[in-house]
């Protein structure tokens, strides 16, 4: 019999189907126990898609970002601490199996299916004036911005509230795989498309 490797010794990833064609290849969900490769396909284009995807739900709480010109949070809850949020990820997960009774991981997938933006705007120089440009985005950027959107937003409803992170990040996947408004994630999508409407 084959040996089946299970998500951190629980769940099943080989089962899951990614619906938006668009993401199929940026979603990895090949079958990892540890879901921690410490940067070992750094060297390759794209390497990214390498990774699992939980590993980079992980790597995007280590720093979520920038908001505008603003560095959001970079130390105090986000720290740089691998196991920590290794174990925060894992806590999510089994928060969010225990709410919904579904594979978690699945319940990731339609989450960042539903919450990736597929347009933004950029801005452009014509002539001294700066106009906004609606533009399409890449499945690789779609896939990182709902990461970081995600993370972010659990922040925001944590940071100095009784709220703890954990919670706040399992609610925020669970609302956005029900394409509910009420996730930050999914809001952040809207206005991102709404924009970029605006702007054709």
């Amino acid at each position: 019999t084959m040996t089946r490797y299970l998500l951190f010794g629980k769940w099943d990833t080989s089962g899951i189907q990614v619906k938006d064609m668009g993401l199929q290849k940026y979603i990895n969900l090949q079958p990892i126990i540890v879901p921690r490769t410490a940067g070992r396909n750094a060297k390759q284009r794209f390497y990214k898609n390498n990774a699992s995807i939980v590993e980079r739900l992980m790597n995007k709480m280590m720093v979520p970002g920038h908001r505008g010109r603003k560095h959001i949070l970079t130390s105090g809850h986000c720290g740089g601490k691998s196991v920590t949020n290794y174990n925060s990820v894992k806590k999510v997960l089994e928060k969010i199996e225990a709410q919904t009774k579904q594979n978690p991981v699945a319940v990731l997938v339609s989450a960042i299916e539903n919450a990736a933006p597929r347009d933004e705007i950029t801005t452009i120089e014509y002539g001294g004036a700066v106009y906004p440009q609606a533009v399409d985005c890449s499945p690789q950027r779609r896939v990182d911005l709902v990461l970081r959107l995600f993370v972010q937003g659990s922040y925001q409803k944590s940071f100095g509230k009784k709220t703890k992170m954990v919670d706040a990040l399992a609610d925020e996947i669970i609302l956005a795989s029900k394409n509910d408004n009420k996730s930050a994630a999914i809001a952040k999508k809207i206005e991102h498309e709404r924009q970029a409407d605006a702007a054709r």
